[in-house]
């Protein structure tokens, strides 16, 4: 049987077993072992758990429950609200300021916790409901946390990042400092629409209230005298001193990933403890049982989708895959822009996870011939899967949203994302066009060694 037929059944089996409602872990498990059956040598299947365990020991893949359990303890705690309001109280006097400040605390919170969801969830708990109260449309205030919280896989410790540097063997410290520029880049897109769109709604309002309407709250003007500011901030200091000494110990040389990783967990318990009184076992034991079900959950899937795409290199798929692109001979940029199509239309089903860790072996030799940096690819592809993130079917943060702000329809939530799906893609046709807002970081602090 030809690899061209085996990899048409491979990715078909695949996509069944997706759309059966099959946990992603163990439908590309599934799918490994059946295929391993059936087209590789019957001993294949005794080295099933050496082959998995040799693809996941590598230490850089230590740092993520290390990562998660630091991201727990913030995200469980009440420091994302007291962030918002931080941000909040400084803010209030720029037009669209209650906007600007939740995308500010999302971009703030993503760097402490590393996690979308956990930045939605902290961020829009308080933000969200605060938005409506001062008459911010339910999509408009939905979108901005839900693009906020995708910054949590592009800044670091951004687990994606993490796997991205496994999967396309690069320095996860340039990976960590190529993310930095091309996220703020994001934050002030998103801010600069949040203020946009504040002042058409503010007009909207101010008009119907001139022609007799009733008073909108989003005329109401907010006041904070600079003691009321300065007061919101002992609490949250102690936080953005965290981000800067793991950033400090990671990029100063004086700890690896996985050692800035346990040093960040580990703070972040005993700030918790100290600021917020989460000390006793019942307090904590909510995030250590966190920590256990989502690592596990997200080493499966890593376990599983490395063993899937093992399979299919050993069948020759992904190298025929591979070939097969190259012999379209596409220019470089239309050659990039068929794998960013491809991402996108894997995020309609697959997480960012699975996403880096099947099309590695397939998208990382092409771009590698055609020239590309693949650290500045990394970012590209990290901003492509925080489309997924938003956008339906699957927009993870979507629903999460729908979760936490359950009387806001869907349909407004999903529009008041596309937006920042837009914004997003901006954001990439600018790093097309200007690379160096990526790697200027890496360049100057961790030149590469190649």
């Amino acid at each position: 049987m030809s690899t061209a037929i085996i990899g048409t059944l491979y990715a078909g089996a695949t996509l069944g077993a997706m759309l059966a409602g099959i946990p992603i872990a163990f439908a590309l498990g599934a799918v490994a072992l059946v295929f391993m059956l059936a087209f590789m040598p019957g001993a294949s299947l005794d080295t099933v758990a050496q082959n998995v365990y040799e693809e996941m020991a590598s230490i850089t893949l230590l740092s993520i429950p290390l990562f998660i359990l630091k991201g727990a303890a913030i995200g469980r705690s009440k420091a994302g609200q007291d962030l918002y309001s931080a941000m909040h109280a400084w803010m209030h006097k720029i037009p669209g300021g209650l906007g600007i400040a939740n995308v500010f605390a999302c971009a703030l919170f993503a760097a402490m916790a590393g996690s979308s969801p956990a930045t939605c969830s902290a961020i829009g708990s308080a933000g969200i409901p605060e938005m409506r109260r001062r008459g911010y449309s339910g999509g408009f205030a939905a979108g901005i946390i839900a693009a906020g919280g995708t910054l949590g896989i592009l800044l670091p410790p951004s687990i994606t990042m993490i796997l991205y540097a496994v999967a396309a063997e690069q320095s996860l410290g340039r990976l960590f400092l190529a993310g930095i520029g091309p996220g703020l880049l994001l934050v002030l897109l998103f801010a600069a629409y949040a203020a946009w769109r504040f002042r058409r709604e503010f007009a909207m309002a101010r008009a119907a209230y001139v022609t007799g309407g009733p008073e909108h709250p989003i005329l109401a003007e907010d006041r904070y005298s600079m003691a009321e500011r300065f007061s919101t901030l002992p609490r949250v200091l102690p936080f953005v001193v965290l981000l800067t000494g793991v950033m400090v110990a990671l990029y100063g040389g004086y700890a690896t990933p996985s050692e800035t990783a346990g040093l960040g967990g580990l703070l972040a318990l005993a700030l918790i403890a100290a600021i917020y009184g989460v000390w006793r076992a019942r307090d904590v034991s909510p995030i250590l049982i966190a920590t256990l079900r989502e690592s596990t959950m997200l080493m499966l899937i890593i376990g599983m989708s490395l063993l899937y795409a093992y399979v299919m290199s050993y069948l020759h798929i992904s190298q025929a895959a591979a070939a097969a692109i190259v012999a379209l001979h596409l220019s470089p940029w239309l050659l990039l822009l068929t794998i960013l199509l491809l991402v996108v239309g894997l995020g309609f089903f697959l997480p960012p996870v699975s996403i880096i860790l099947m099309t590695a072996p397939i998208i990382l030799p092409p771009l590698r011939e055609a020239g590309f940096d693949l650290v500045w690819f990394g970012v590209v592809m990290t901003i492509t899967m925080e489309m997924g993130l938003i956008h339906p079917p699957v927009g993870l943060n979507i629903f999460v949203i729908k979760n936490i702000a359950p009387d806001i329809p869907l349909s407004d939530i999903i529009w008041g994302t596309l937006p920042f799906v837009i914004l997003m893609a901006v954001a990439i046709l600018v790093l097309c066009v200007v690379p160096g807002i990526a790697l200027w970081l890496p360049d100057l602090l961790l030149p590469s060694t190649k």
